[in-house]
This record gives structure tokens, sequence and C-alpha cells, in this order.
């Protein structure tokens, strides 16, 4: 195992696990392994929670599951609808040993951002969403809240990864991304709402046009109405080098009355030619109706340097995003 600082690639995720750093109940899958993250699957039971929480200092997630907090129970084995509106908690399958110099963080895969499920990861004791401390021992829980389309999820499925580090974060440098509103046919899509059920294990299986609505732009500008969800693609094309990792901030607060990603995790080998491919927004308006105008700056991509090399580049052994422009999530057919 390498002593350097920065992202784990997949060869030291495999290492660590053979370390017995990251544990799980069930025999890791070849795919769950991400050039340099790893895919957490939900286990057996989702909790119907009054509200979200964080446990705080000293406080185990477990603990806090009483009658003051969980309206009901839901087992995942033969797969439930996580419904609009509400919120749950999963323990997901993996559990975590890290030595003391090792700490992570997580975000939601792309296929949940897509689609408007609001994906966070609780640890015991945490103070802060998303957030692995050193060392951390325990348990990984993920709250997951449903925004537009009720999914359908079940044992095993794969909402978020997590993103280990050695060392403190060394950003090596940063990139301002622009919206695309220029682009010949739609220039996003906008959700409908009270559409079906969507399977977050099924790919290409729903028509598009049951549950987005196209976009055009009227003079290189949109308005972006309070509540709603949009998907837009950036203007530029998005490169990681094979020896770095990147993150899209999820928001820049000066820049606009929106949410700009949910999903931001960028692979080493992504968007390398000939498969240049653009970074997809996933957008929500806050509390006031918002114009976005072509070029407009919506966030930041920050670069990191990866602990080791990597064995497989994104999209090397297939994706459903590499050479992406403006793309629905993997769960619709394409747009037509």
């Amino acid at each position: 195992m390498s002593t350097t600082h920065g992202v784990l690639s997949d060869s030291e995720i495999k290492k660590a696990i053979k370390q017995g750093w990251i544990v799980a109940e069930a025999v890791y899958l070849d795919d769950q392994i991400q050039p340099a993250s790893l895919d957490l699957r939900l286990g057996k039971t989702a909790y119907r929670l009054r509200a979200s929480f964080l446990p705080g200092a000293g406080a185990k997630v477990a603990d806090r599951l009483d009658g003051e907090l969980v309206m009901h129970k839901i087992d995942l084995t033969q797969g439930a609808v996580l419904e609009t509106g509400c919120v749950y908690l999963v323990q997901v399958q993996e559990t975590l040993a890290l030595p003391q110099h090792m700490h992570g963080a997580a975000n939601p895969k792309s296929s949940t951002g897509r689609v408007d499920v609001f994906t966070r990861l609780i640890t015991d004791g945490a103070q802060s969403f998303d957030y692995i401390p050193m060392g951390y021992h325990g348990p990984m829980w993920a709250e997951i809240s449903p925004c537009t389309f009720s999914v359908l999820v079940r044992t095993g499925t794969r909402l978020s990864q997590v993103r280990l580090r050695r060392g403190p974060p060394h950003p090596k440098r940063e990139i301002d991304f622009t919206m695309d509103l220029a682009m010949n046919g739609p220039v996003g899509f906008r959700a409908k709402r009270h559409s079906g059920v969507v399977d977050v294990d099924r790919v290409g299986a729903y028509d598009p046009r049951d549950f987005w609505e196209p976009m055009e732009a009227r003079k290189g500008r949109v308005v972006l109405e309070p509540g709603q969800f949009y998907i837009f693609a950036s203007k530029e094309n998005v490169v990681i080098p094979a020896d770095e990792a990147a993150e899209m901030a999820p928001i820049r607060p000066e820049l606009g009355e929106f949410r700009a990603h949910y999903a931001g995790f960028f692979d080493p080998g992504f968007g390398i030619a000939p498969n240049e491919g653009r970074a997809v927004l996933e957008v929500r308006s806050r509390d006031v109706p918002f114009i976005v105008e072509d070029g407009q700056p919506v966030g930041k991509l920050v670069f990191e340097p990866l602990s080791g090399p990597v064995d497989r580049l994104y999209g090397e052994s297939g994706s459903n995003y590499q050479g992406q422009g403006l793309k629905l999530s993997k769960h619709f057919a394409p747009w037509k």
C-alpha cells in the first residue's frame, strides 16, 4: 500500500479491502469498485423518519432510531418504493475500520442525482453530512429523500459512493464551468411532477417523455422556477487526467439562487479523447424565479492527485456517461 497522500485509486481500494479497512456483508461486485471511488450498497431495512438528523459527537446513529424519530420500518429485500417528500435512512452493507491517516467523503452516484434523489451519508458521531473523519471505525448510513420521482429500491441498490483519502486534501487546481444554452435541440429538461415510479436498478426502461419536458432557450436564457428540477449541460468539455480525481462543488453561493449539482465525483479517465464529455448539471432553483443565461458560471471543479495508479480508467469497462453531452440518467431511453 502506497504512503502517498491523495485520493485512493481502484488498486488501492482493493488493497484496503484486503487489509480489512473496508468490510462488507456480501461479496464485493467487480463493478462496485470505480477508478477512484467505491459504490455503497443498501442493506435490508429502511427507516421512514419524521425528519433528517445528525447524531452529533459521541452518539451512534442506531441509538437515535427510536419511536420519537422512526415512523415505521420497510423491508427492502423484495424491493420497496421510497416516496417523494419523505426521509428514509438505510444502513449500507459496507463498514469502515480506517487507519488514523485516512478519511473520506461521499456523494450520490450520477444516476441518483439525475433523478433528483437527495442522498447523504451519515456516520456515528457525525456533525456534518457526507464526511468520514480520520480513522473512522463503524457503520455508514444513507439518508434518502426522493424530491421529484418516487423510486423503487432494494437490498443491494447503489445510490451513493465513497471516496477515501490518505492525508489532508491537496487540491491541485480549480476550474469554473458554465451553462450551455446555445446547443441545437433541447438545451435542458424539466422534470414532470406526479410522474410514475422509477426503478433505479433498470437501464433504458422508461420513455423520457413520461417524466421530462424539453426546454428551449429564448434569447439564450431560461427561467428557473422555484422548486422545479432541471437537467442541463456544461459548455465546457471535462477531462480528468489518469493520475487525478475531481469533485464538483455542489454550489457557489455567489453564482446564483440555485443548486447546480448533487452528484459531484469525476473519476480519472472521464472525458479523455476520443470520448470528450461535458458535465451534466442537476439544477434546483431556490426561493425565487431566477434567470440563467448561456455561458453563465454555475460552479467549479476541484482536482486532486491520486495516491497511486489506477487499474482501470473511467469507461474502460463500460459506462453510461462516458462521452456524454446533455444526457438524462441511465434509467431512460434516449430522447428522440
